[in-house]
């Protein structure tokens, strides 16, 4: 199992992307100098940061004709890669 789980595109990420900033799922154990050598190795580009955050889970709750089913989501770890100048990453390139 790879570092990078998939690239997350949102519109938020779509206005740091201008800026060469890209978002990443990755593994929880995962390390900031894994996940560089990872993001260089799967595109070919040149990673100057690596910023990476935990969002943890939420609670989930929907109601069925019997009760409440309760549970949460997932947490995952996401992480913010910087690119040097003039490197970019198209991940529509395949659609």
């Amino acid at each position: 199992m790879g570092i990078i789980i998939r690239p997350i595109v949102t519109e938020k990420l779509d206005k740091l992307n201008q800026s060469g900033v890209y978002g990443f799922r990755v593994v929880k154990s995962a390390s900031k100098e894994d996940i560089k050598k990872a993001v260089e190795e799967a595109y070919n580009v040149k990673v100057s940061s690596v910023n990476t955050s935990i969002v943890n889970g939420k609670a989930k709750m929907r109601s069925t004709k019997r009760s409440l089913i309760k549970g949460f989501s997932a947490s995952y770890k996401k992480a913010y890669v910087t690119l040097e100048n003039g490197q970019e990453i198209d991940f529509y390139s395949n659609i």
